[in-house]
């Protein structure tokens, strides 16, 4: 498994706004989209392509265009949401499953209750976007379930960890190159509530408010 935290000044910039608490959701929104795109960057530099042709207004030349099949993006429901128009403006043509997947607040335990993938992955580059890598669990079952419908790799894209969760995506995942976790930032621990800290709060409450 391949891990990388983005260092760059813009990326640590937005991740900084997006912890402030006094950052309202439409600007916490509109950060998460940007803050995505920059990560993207990184989660994209061995995506499959193949070598075209290309008329110019001079001349032709050689160029590259993404190979068949395609990279599908996978946002879990419903915090990955808010990170899907930043990933789809980096690779337009990509298309988009969505996996609803949920940690049990008392016993901790992961939940799928919904999704829309294909039934056969195979040969597919999968994108999932996630907000937040806390005890590790959504993440881990994530790529259980594309690796069973034949998943090409994972790579997974994550605006924050804790370093709890990403021992135990080690732990599932550290000897299968072809995981890839892309990380904005790497937190200190896991708090009692298993919330990362210091942390940004719960993405989704701040990215779509509390639902009543």
């Amino acid at each position: 498994m391949r891990v990388q935290v983005v260092d760059h000044p813009l990326v640590a910039h937005k991740v900084s706004v997006l912890r402030d608490k006094n950052t309202p959701s439409p600007v916490f929104r509109q950060l998460t989209d940007e803050l995505v795109t920059l990560l993207a960057y990184e989660a994209t530099r061995d995506v499959k392509t193949v070598e075209i042709q290309v008329q110019t207004p001079v001349a032709t030349t050689k160029g590259i265009a993404f190979a068949k099949p395609t990279p599908l993006v996978v946002p879990i429901l419903r915090a990955g949401l808010g990170m899907l128009e930043g990933m789809t403006r980096l690779v337009p043509t990509a298309e988009v499953g969505f996996l609803g997947m949920a940690r049990n607040e008392e016993t901790l335990d992961i939940i799928t209750y919904a999704e829309r993938l294909p039934a056969d992955l195979t040969g597919r580059q999968v994108f999932v976007l996630d907000p937040m890598l806390a005890t590790g669990g959504t993440l881990i079952e994530s790529i259980k379930f594309l690796f069973a419908r034949g998943a090409a790799d994972v790579t997974c894209i994550c605006l924050i960890a804790a370093p709890e969760g990403l021992a135990r995506l080690e732990e599932a995942y550290g000897d299968n190159d072809k995981v890839h976790l892309i990380l904005g930032a790497l937190d200190e621990k896991l708090d009692e509530n298993s919330y990362i800290v210091p942390g940004l709060g719960d993405a989704g409450d701040r990215l779509y408010g509390v639902a009543h």
